[in-house]
């Protein structure tokens, strides 16, 4: 794998701010200046120039942690095919709605996805589909049982506690700060987004941090509605927020993917500890062996010798496999490159005076 160039690595200020949007993707810059120590010019400057070029996006994270971190219905795949036809096997994956994550190892002809499923069903792509492939030589599922971290959830460790502390939103059930990424509290589960919410969210899902006068040109709901509202939305934890951007630019090249078999009287711990650990940005209980998945970014080979050498000692951890990733061929939402358009803007007709108003928006 090639080395990544001091140049394509951000500096850290932009670091600290990426970090500091993936404890609160609508953070101002006047909040995260007072936080970190900078001038709100500086930080307004940043953030512009990170969202303009396409290498930082705040979407609408499109996966969100079930109750009670069960699975919402997925499958682990780990496929492998002839040399030779890895690119159209991967194309073909990637062409599906319900296969959101492709990656390709190192060893060339491998390939890790997650397929969305219902549970307990037989998916025909694992069934029918990718048997009958000449092209597959192998195929391994394994079906997610339980979440203990998701990317949206992954904290790039350029902040103090105190600052991450300070970023991050408290959860208004238990005051506690809590990750953007989980939906809030069990109690909040469940909950039916009303038509103007839902409006907000659709608008807010390629661009997260449209101001609210957008937002209301947007949807057609007037500004302080569209205030309200998002505000309303972020302290219920119904406002997930997630941050794209390319590991490498923050110094973080060699992804891996393991596949550890755990004892059962380990598997909560040792799957917790994943989660808490810096550089673990998944980490799930499956069926199969190997019962607990993870996938993690470092700066190099040697701090993932480190890590599987020290960091993983004393969880019960029978066995490991390590697999790296030499490109990550597809994500749901895509990283890097510019944000998806907006919806369109609602069009309100002119008031004349034969012609009596329009109804306007539920102010909600």
């Amino acid at each position: 794998m090639a080395n990544v160039s001091a140049d394509s690595v951000l500096s850290l200020t932009d670091q600290r701010l990426v970090a500091a949007l993936q404890c609160d993707g609508r953070l101002t810059a006047e909040r995260a200046a007072q936080v970190l120590g900078l001038a709100p010019a500086t930080v307004r400057r940043r953030l512009h120039a990170l969202a303009a070029n396409g290498t930082v996006r705040v979407v609408i994270s499109p996966v969100a942690r079930p109750r009670n971190g069960g699975s919402a219905g997925a499958l682990f795949l780990r496929i492998r095919v002839l040399r030779g036809k890895l690119d159209t096997i991967v194309a073909a994956l990637a062409a599906r709605e319900d296969i959101p994550f492709i990656d390709v190892t190192t060893s060339g002809d491998e390939i890790f996805a997650v397929a969305r499923t219902e549970p307990g069903s037989p998916n025909p792509l694992v069934f029918r589909q990718l048997p009958s492939t000449q092209a597959v030589t192998s195929l391994e599922s394994a079906t997610i049982l339980h979440v203990f971290r998701l990317t949206s959830e992954w904290r790039h460790a350029v902040l103090s506690p105190a600052e991450r502390t300070a970023l991050t939103r408290a959860d208004p059930e238990t005051g506690t700060r809590t990750r953007p990424g989980i939906t809030g509290s069990p109690g909040l589960y469940g909950v039916d987004t009303d038509p103007v919410e839902q409006s907000l969210l659709d608008a807010l899902a390629p661009d997260a941090r449209l101001s609210a006068a957008a937002l209301a040109a947007h949807t057609g709901h007037p500004e302080t509605t569209v205030r309200r509202r998002v505000a309303q939305l972020a302290a219920q934890g119904r406002l997930v927020t997630q941050v794209l951007v390319d590991p490498h630019r923050l110094g973080l090249p060699i992804e891996a993917k393991l596949l550890l078999h755990v004892a059962p009287d380990h598997l909560a711990a040792a799957g917790q500890a994943l989660a808490d650990h810096p550089a673990v940005h998944g980490a799930f209980a499956t069926s199969g062996p190997s019962n607990l998945h993870a996938a993690a970014y470092f700066p190099d080979l040697s701090a993932l010798y480190g890590f599987l050498s020290q960091d993983l000692t004393g969880l019960g951890i029978a066995q490991v496999e390590t697999a790296i990733v030499s490109r990550a061929a597809k994500r749901t939402p895509p990283l890097g490159g510019h944000p998806a358009p907006a919806p369109a803007p609602v069009t309100r007709r002119r008031r004349s005076a034969t012609t009596a108003a329009p109804s306007s928006p539920s102010a909600g």
